[in-house]
């Protein structure tokens, strides 16, 4: 399925403190990750592992998406680099294959966009989730919203299960939850419907 390795930037950093981050020239707060100690460290894992494939998270790189998810669920060997200071030196952004940001926001460090990328790509691989095909009917995989979803008891608090549910017939359901689909995408996220092609 899946197999998950965590590496030290330290193992590769500069002299006795292993060294992986300095200040900044021209001066400014924090430290800045350094491109020796971050090329050190891409080197040595592509002369082990085949076919990897290295992204620099970063709010500065391209939105992760589902597309992006099922795109990266098809790399063999992933390298995800996660900083956590002031930011990484600009030259390292040519050692990369790719930048993701997973929004429009600054988090303290490269470690939760990381397991959210992580968490995305696992489930879209065989046999991680109950059926192979939960992953290909949920949210943004046809750029909808996914349906509502009932289960026990059949009415709650004089709230029942919508009785198309219960009926039995598979393709009236299956109607019933494309247009659930459409109509909540409509409402809570009509940016999904332009983005279609």
């Amino acid at each position: 399925m899946i197999d998950i390795k965590t590496y030290n930037l330290r193992d590769f950093g500069i002299g006795q403190r292993k060294q992986v981050d300095d200040t900044p020239y021209g001066g400014g707060a924090g430290m800045v990750i350094r491109v020796d100690v971050v090329d050190a460290a891409i080197k040595n894992l592509k002369s082990k592992i085949e076919n990897l494939k290295s992204v620099l998270l970063t709010p500065q790189g391209k939105k992760f998406d589902q597309k992006t998810a099922v795109r990266l669920s098809r790399v063999e060997n992933l390298l995800l680099i996660c900083g956590h200071y002031e930011g990484f030196d600009e030259r390292i952004r040519d050692l990369v294959d790719q930048e993701i940001s997973i929004g429009d926001y600054i988090l303290t460090g490269g470690e939760l966009p990381a397991m959210v990328i992580i968490d995305a790509i696992s489930r879209l691989l065989p046999g991680v989730l109950g059926k192979d095909e939960s992953s290909t009917e949920e949210s943004f995989n046809q750029k909808l919203l996914e349906y509502p979803h009932y289960t026990k008891p059949a009415v709650y608090q004089k709230k029942a299960v919508p009785a198309i549910l219960t009926s039995g017939h598979h393709q009236a359901i299956a109607q019933w939850r494309q247009e659930q689909s459409l109509i909540r995408t409509k409402t809570r996220r009509p940016d999904l419907m332009k983005e279609s092609p």
